[in-house]
């Protein structure tokens, strides 16, 4: 993975030729303090509890740049979503940014998004996710940054994007004894039983140049629509497993597999309604089978996803927002454990009280065609103008076999607190 050499280097240059009292006047420091702590709704066993600080530096440089620094400390007590591991210390941002021209740029570790679906990704493909929680955290703090180059360059009416990412990093998967650990036939092979397993050390790109991802989005506002149109060529970020059946055993092997990604998205305000949508074809992918005739388990296939969505503020104080997810394979055999076409739908509901300061929100996430999904509702309460209490409950259902049934005993209610200084 490239080592911050850049950004330091950079920071140095600048930073050398100021005085020291110019220099801090130029310094912005900020930061969040957040606890959670989670517990089983039937058992009351303990399922969370983590204090997270959250720091920030920016140095403004006024039209040379600026640079930015987040770090985040995070310790897990209860020691169940990833055991073993209570203190994380990460540097989760550090980037430089710039003009040339009339480019932007931004170069160091950071976050790009395309597409702001609810619950479910369609196009936010970049930054690989941590998968700690499941999908129950935050995108902007599941979102794993990446050390890349982002330049942003102005083309008469249009914006183009483009990204090179050097940074070989990929999905954070649950150890086998966390709480989310993953057990569904859609993620994990399964294997006869009565047959010894050898897992294979993990095949990761780690070429910096060769292995690098490249990305180009192409935006703009036309006839009242937000359009872009977005292309990648980048690894998957979780690995595709394959099993071999021998008479003396079973091994697994797991890879990185490349894709190219084409897609675009579009928005529109009519009145009170807000019509958006996302699509994306990604031409290579790996989905599990469950037929031992199959040399390795896994076929490949091109899929293409999209999500529509449709937004409602008319209500005062109200927001509605549902959408409906898509996958459909370009191919399909005997064994394949996952639908070809495969569905899901989402409802959020939204509502302010006591002048904005009181919120209540619930998500409700299921997927059509097994039936299983997640229903997370939430309060916050904004106690003074740095400080928000939080209560929710994140609630499973479904058959085991599915991607949200598979945690349908991990229910959990949780209680909070965010503080910024």
């Amino acid at each position: 993975m490239p080592k911050p050499h850049l950004a330091i280097l950079i920071l140095s240059a600048i930073v050398a030729p100021q005085s020291a009292a110019g220099f801090f006047e130029k310094v912005e420091f900020s930061g969040i303090f957040e606890s959670e702590l989670a517990a089983g709704i039937v058992s009351g066993n303990a399922r969370k509890a983590e204090f997270t600080l959250i720091p920030e530096l920016v140095v403004n440089f006024g039209r040379i740049s600026d640079i930015t620094v987040i770090a985040r400390l995070r310790s897990e007590l209860a020691d169940k979503l990833e055991p073993g591991k209570t203190i994380d210390i990460e540097l989760r941002e550090a980037f430089v940014d710039t003009e040339i021209g009339a480019a932007y740029l931004r170069a160091g570790k950071q976050q790009v998004v395309w597409g702001q679906a609810d619950g479910l990704k369609v196009l936010d493909v970049l930054n690989p996710q941590s998968f700690r929680e499941f999908i129950l955290d935050d995108f902007d703090d599941s979102r794993i940054p990446l050390w890349m180059l982002n330049a942003e360059i102005p083309l008469g009416g249009t914006l183009l994007q483009l990204l090179w990412i050097p940074d070989n990093t990929y999905d954070d998967i649950p150890p086998a004894d966390g709480t989310f650990a993953f057990s569904s036939p859609r993620i994990i092979p399964r294997l006869p039983a009565g047959l010894p397993v050898e897992v294979a050390p993990i095949d990761r790109p780690d070429r910096t140049i060769k292995d690098s991802d490249v990305g180009a989005k192409l935006s703009a506002f036309v006839g009242g629509w937000d359009l872009s149109l977005n292309y990648a060529y980048h690894y998957f970020d979780r690995p595709v497993v394959r099993r071999t059946i021998s008479p003396t055993g079973i091994t697994l092997r797991r890879n990185y597999e490349r894709t190219h990604i084409v897609g675009g998205s579009l928005s529109n305000v009519f009145g009170d309604f807000t019509v958006r949508g996302e699509a994306a074809y990604s031409s290579d992918r790996f989905f599990l089978t469950d037929r031992l005739e199959d040399a390795d388990g896994v076929i490949r296939a091109g899929e293409f996803s999209y999500v529509l969505g449709l937004d409602y503020l008319g209500w005062r104080d109200w927001f509605v927002s549902a959408q409906i997810f898509q996958s459909v394979l370009t191919e399909t055999r005997p064994g394949l454990v996952r639908d070809r076409i495969d569905t899901s739908a989402t409802l959020l509901i939204r509502r302010d009280f006591l002048n904005e300061s009181l919120q209540a929100e619930a998500l409700l996430i299921q997927n059509v065609n097994q039936g299983d999904g997640v229903l997370q509702a939430a309060i916050q309460y904004e106690w003074r103008s740095n400080l928000q209490l939080k209560i929710g409950a994140d609630v499973f259902f479904g058959k085991s076999t599915g991607l949200f049934g598979q945690f349908n005993d991990r229910d959990r209610v949780s209680i909070g607190f965010e503080l910024g200084f």
